[in-house]
């Protein structure tokens, strides 16, 4: 291997070692992976479920687009579900990918893509 191609693959080593954070492999061989969101206590994390189901109850009922009646609060904090996705988007891994492609500059087209 050339000196260049070494140095490539250990800064690429490097890299995924401090970018791919996200995603954390689970202890069992299962090979699934674990996404955590942080909460602040169990109360918290009760309101990001209900927000949650109230938010997929208004989606799959467009029409009438509001939580049924018979739940007490009826808003939906999507300040609570928008910070909630901010946590889980994967922001060190696309520093990844941008690392990786200032190494390896490629033309406009991707030579592997399928049309």
């Amino acid at each position: 291997m050339k000196t260049d191609e070494i140095e490539n693959l250990e800064t690429i080593k490097r890299l995924t070692t401090s970018c791919l954070s996200t995603l954390k492999p689970s202890k069992d061989k299962s090979k699934v992976h674990i996404a955590e969101i942080r909460v602040y206590d169990y109360y918290e994390l009760a309101t990001v479920v209900r927000h949650l189901l109230k938010l997929c109850i208004v989606a799959l009922d467009q029409d009438s687009a509001e939580v049924p009646s018979t739940v007490k609060n009826q808003s939906i904090d999507v300040g609570l579900i928008l910070g909630i996705a901010l946590q889980l988007f994967p922001i060190d891994e696309f520093e990844l990918i941008n690392e990786i492609s200032m190494m390896f500059p490629v033309g406009d087209k991707c030579e592997d893509k399928q049309e």
